[in-house]
């Protein structure tokens, strides 16, 4: 049951990261991988949000590690980095790193601390 919980949350995730992508390029362009800092900053909020609100192991599965799990990517974070630093734009590089740890880790805390204060 768990298995297909987790399949079920990230057949929603995956396409949500694809279609963040789409709409972030056509708006803000392609200079930096926008689309993938949003998902992972606000995959991170939610992640950590669950992880101090979640009910069940239930929820976790379909939640944090289904939903959030596809959500968020780590390799394309890295591919889209390497692409800016082979095409030389080494600080665009740099700055993507920075600001989806950044980002990412201050979403964590926030999401995080309003589980808290809502009182989980």
């Amino acid at each position: 049951m768990t298995v297909l919980l987790v399949a079920l949350g990230a057949a929603v995730g995956a396409p949500a990261r694809f279609l963040t992508d789409i709409v972030a390029a056509h708006y803000l362009g392609r200079a930096m991988p926008w689309g993938t800092l949003a998902v992972n900053t606000a995959g991170s909020g939610l992640a950590a949000f669950l992880a101090v609100a979640a009910t069940g192991p239930a929820w976790t599965a379909l939640l944090a590690i289904g939903f959030c799990g596809a959500l968020t990517t780590y390799s394309t974070l890295s591919w889209e980095t390497l692409q800016l630093a082979q095409t030389g734009r080494v600080l665009r590089a740099a700055a993507n790193i920075a600001l989806n740890l950044g980002c990412g880790l201050g979403a964590g805390l926030a999401g995080a601390g309003l589980a808290h204060l809502l009182g989980f």
